[in-house]
């Protein structure tokens, strides 16, 4: 534990000095109250994020890290987060290397995870390309930070489409695994319609099993919204993407993973604001067309509570059961997040 203590003193005191020169930086803390299964136990862990950042007009270098701190447990671990530089392609494009937070589209098919203590991080290059008011496209290689071997097998090539057209948000997402030569795509579309606002996700991973969800919220006032939703797995295997926001096991990433094929899941949504006070409130029905399981359900019920402390500071609460008939969970998150 002392020796553990010291590198992480070590590295912090060499950060802190780099960062005295930087001409930005940011520093943020998330303390979170984990009670998870049926309330049975608590942690309590700790992520700090310090951060500098040096730039021109045509160029960049950002570096962050991460200290993770389980509390009671003397176990701390203090690690790089994000190290990558960019610069300015003859005006007409940016290109950017190191180790990056990715996320795009929906996040079904490459998201940062920054719900979790161990967010992910990808390894590579990207190129940045603007196209006036029409598009923005990004084109890369990144290797999925897993803390593995070879992780050189794991990497992804990577082009990303976003824009707006006729009103609507585009995103298109197309990624090789470089280990397999197999493809993942991803294309999320979102707008509005009679005043209401609509959004589609559909996706398919590398082994070619599928996800789709389609969406509908609607502005009852300034502060008050509802929505309905439907998210199908295709009949095969089940949808299954490394290091998302829904990856892993449930609730590891504070909500549920993605579920097995030919599931499906009808949500109905509420959100609401009151100054500094925010409540969001989500029932999902899980239900399977597997040949025999035409009794299956399951009911998963979230609450979400945010109050803003301060201009710098907020707490939340998420609260979650969820239940299939055989088992019945409760979930609790407090969390407490300052950023100076």
């Amino acid at each position: 534990m002392k020796k553990n203590l010291r590198n992480v003193l070590a590295l912090a005191l060499g950060l802190m000095t780099t960062v005295s020169f930087a001409q930005d930086w940011n520093v943020d803390s998330r303390t979170r109250i984990d009670m998870s299964g049926d309330n049975d136990k608590m942690m309590t862990n700790q992520r700090a994020t310090l951060g500098a950042t040096w730039g021109g007009s045509n160029w960049g270098i950002h570096v962050s890290s991460d200290v993770d701190y389980l509390l009671g447990s003397g176990a701390a671990s203090m690690g790089i987060y994000e190290a990558h530089a960019s610069a300015d392609l003859f005006g007409m494009a940016s290109v950017t290397a190191g180790r990056m937070a990715l996320d795009y589209g929906s996040g079904a098919l490459m998201s940062s995870r920054q719900w979790s203590a161990d967010r992910t991080t990808w390894d590579g290059m990207s190129f940045g390309l603007g196209l006036s008011d029409m598009a923005d496209i990004t084109v890369g290689y990144a290797s999925f930070n897993s803390g593995g071997v070879d992780e050189e097998d794991q990497g992804n090539m990577h082009t990303n489409i976003s824009g707006e057209f006729s009103g609507w948000n585009v995103n298109i997402l197309y990624m090789t695994n470089t280990a397999s030569d197999d493809a993942a795509t991803g294309i999320d579309i979102s707008g509005g319609i009679m005043g209401a606002s609509v959004n589609a996700s559909m996706n398919t991973d590398f082994d070619g099993n599928e996800m789709t969800s389609y969406g509908l919220s609607y502005a009852v006032n300034d502060d008050m919204s509802v929505s309905v939703g439907m998210t199908s797995y295709g009949d095969d295997n089940g949808f299954s993407m490394a290091g998302t926001d829904m990856s892993g096991a449930d609730w590891s990433n504070g909500q549920m993973a993605y579920l097995d094929g030919n599931q499906e899941m009808l949500s109905y949504g509420l959100t609401y604001n009151l100054g500094g006070v925010s409540l969001g409130a989500s029932m999902n029905t899980v239900t399977d067309n597997d040949a025999g399981a035409e009794d299956y359900e399951r009911n998963v019920m979230m609450l979400d509570l945010g109050y803003d402390l301060s201009n710098n500071a907020s707490l939340g609460l998420r609260y979650a059961t969820d239940e299939d008939g055989t088992s019945d969970s409760k979930y609790t998150w407090v969390t407490l997040t300052v950023t100076p």
